[in-house]
């Protein structure tokens, strides 16, 4: 695939997760759910107390990815999902990263 160009059909969304979602489980959430609807990309904390995530796959998918995070895991309390258009580079699979 070249730089920045996704397969027909598919998109990458950047989102940024605000609320109680460190020290919940929502990075481990995001793995599973993401993996779970065939996607790829990569979750991790901010040191601003958000989670941001790069989401790559199908739209119908990475639309149901988004919907779902607005809830997260049972303990979380979102308050906010932004989601922007990204390039989408990412290996593939769906992985958990270190703060940042």
């Amino acid at each position: 695939m070249a730089e920045g160009v996704l397969p027909a059909g598919h998109v990458a969304r950047r989102l940024r997760i605000t609320g109680r979602v460190q020290g919940v489980g929502y990075r481990a959430w995001a793995v599973e759910t993401a993996s779970g609807l065939g996607l790829d990309g990569w979750a991790r904390n901010r040191t601003d107390g958000s989670v941001e995530a790069l989401i790559v796959g199908e739209a119908a998918a990475v639309e149901d990815f988004i919907r779902r995070a607005h809830e997260g895991p049972m303990i979380a309390k979102v308050d906010g999902v932004e989601a922007m258009p990204a390039k989408g580079i990412v290996a593939s699979g769906f992985v958990q990263k270190p703060t940042v």
